[in-house]
């Protein structure tokens, strides 16, 4: 029987929560945005220019409260959870910044930033009270942890029989094969043993890290086997799915003890990470590496879809209701962000963000349902390429130009990290259904870029991050809570 995500605990300590914050905030409002995205999405370089834009102002002409003179400033602020780990925006903008630019790392802990905003409400009263402040809190984690959330609601016999549906499918074969030989050797009626449950947890790891490797997603919960942390070689983290049997399972059963630590796994990990942070949200942005699904194949992009709506039916959604804000959060904006759209020319953006449009469909439908506002776009957090054209077999074509990273391979040859060249990157299909019902490959000149290796600076001598509508995401996210 499927299980409700919170109990009536967590949802009593989710209400003194918010009643906490609401009473730390009585003369600061604080927005809570999530920033949500599976992995290598870019969340971290996400944050990162979303915090040294508002620092800095940088060049946001679509960023309403900027344009029209009334953003004053921000600045960054203790957060006031002391137990979770700052949010290291200062060290990933030196590597984005440094002598030899480079992608900053990938989230692998949960960590947390606060950033005061002070801008002139555009209402009548403002000339009276003066400049108004915003608290905006930001929390970062790895893209796999979001995956566990459908966790929640399925029992370890339901999740069994997913996870084994999944390992058998024909395109899981060759990662799923070692897993399943041993599953195959191992009586789950047997009497409890850690030996076994660890090496069927190790095999189980090793299909979930091939599998990533392979751009699918969908099949990866457990998030934590894959990102460990100080959990590793716990006994939450040492379970695999079983099949389903007509045999009762007796208490000093493998099956009773892995199904036990799958328990533990949600009771202990997965549920206070939702309670503590999924259902304390105002706003939700969602960042999808789509072009790197499309690159992959068909099955990635299923998957991507899979995914994408599995995870977004946990979050708690609807329209925001002030009077009942102290003790119940929802989310009532959702924006869905097509990451590196630089690695495309901009007259392909507007298929990208209908390919998007077509993965998040559900979802979307789902939110506008509950009441929620959602909006598609494709952006760069920051701008790794330019644009220009060349001429082939007379035919003009839009290229892109910028520096592969060291190692990447296209046609045969093998880049040094330094070589710049101009790139076409191929089209996308002109309808997205196309991609599910036929399931045509898309031709994609596919390769990942240094940053930018040379920065404008503004007249205040900070560097200007270049961008592809990161101003209109700021907008849709915060700008009429600046209003």
């Amino acid at each position: 029987m499927a299980q409700s995500p919170t109990t009536i605990v967590d949802e009593l300590g989710i209400a003194l929560a918010n009643l906490s914050d609401a009473a730390t905030g009585a003369f600061t409002p604080t927005l809570r945005l999530g920033v949500t995205g599976l992995s290598r999405a870019g969340k971290t370089i996400f944050i990162t220019a979303l915090v040294h834009n508002l620092l800095t102002g940088g060049r946001l002409p679509g960023f309403t409260p900027l344009a029209e003179g009334r953003f004053i400033g921000a600045r960054l602020a203790e957060y006031p959870d002391a137990t979770i780990p700052r949010f290291a925006y200062e060290r990933h903008l030196e590597a984005l910044t440094g002598k030899t630019p480079t992608w900053p790392d990938s989230t692998r802990q949960i960590s947390q930033l606060r950033i005061v905003l002070k801008y002139q409400s555009k209402h009548w009263y403002s000339g009276l009270r003066g400049p108004s402040t915003l608290n905006l809190d930001i929390v970062d984690y790895p893209g796999e942890w979001i995956l566990d959330l459908p966790l929640l609601s399925l029992s370890f016999a339901e999740w069994s029989a997913e996870a084994l549906e999944r390992a058998h499918r024909p395109g899981s074969g060759k990662e799923a094969k070692p897993f399943l030989e041993l599953l195959g050797s191992i009586d789950p009626h047997k009497e409890a043993n850690d030996p076994d449950a660890e090496k069927l947890a190790a095999a189980f790891t090793d299909y979930l890290r091939r599998s990533r490797e392979h751009g699918a997603l969908s099949t990866l919960p457990p998030g934590r086997f894959l990102l460990p942390g100080d959990l590793e070689g716990s006994p939450a983290l040492t379970f695999a799915p079983l099949p389903p049997s007509d045999q009762r399972a007796r208490s000093s059963s493998l099956y009773a003890m892995l199904e036990h630590r799958y328990e533990a796994y949600k009771d202990r990990i997965v549920r206070p990470f939702f309670r503590d942070h999924f259902a304390r949200l105002d706003r939700q942005v969602v960042l999808v590496d789509t072009l790197r699904a499309l690159n992959a194949g068909p099955a990635a992009v299923a998957d991507l879809e899979t995914a994408l709506t599995a995870v977004l039916s946990c979050f708690r959604q609807g329209e925001s209701n002030p009077l009942l804000r102290p003790f119940m959060r929802k989310i009532d904006r959702i924006l869905f962000a097509a990451t590196k759209a630089d690695h495309v020319h901009h007259t392909s953006h507007d298929r990208l963000e209908a390919i998007l449009n077509r993965l998040v469909a559900s979802a979307s439908k789902r939110a506008r349902f509950a009441g929620a506002e959602t909006k598609s776009i494709a952006l760069a957090g920051i701008r790794a390429t330019r644009e220009g054209s060349i001429v082939e077999n007379g035919e003009t074509l839009p290229t892109i130009i910028g520096t592969p990273m060291a190692g990447e391979v296209l046609d045969g040859t093998s880049y040094d990290g330094k070589t710049e060249i101009a790139l076409f990157p191929g089209d996308l299909p002109e309808r997205p259904d196309s991609l599910f019902e036929d399931g045509t490959p898309v031709a994609l000149n596919f390769l990942r870029f240094t940053p930018p290796q040379k920065l404008d600076r503004n007249a205040a001598g900070d560097v200007v991050l270049p961008h592809i509508r990161f101003d209109r995401a700021l907008d849709y996210l915060v700008g009429d809570w600046l209003a």
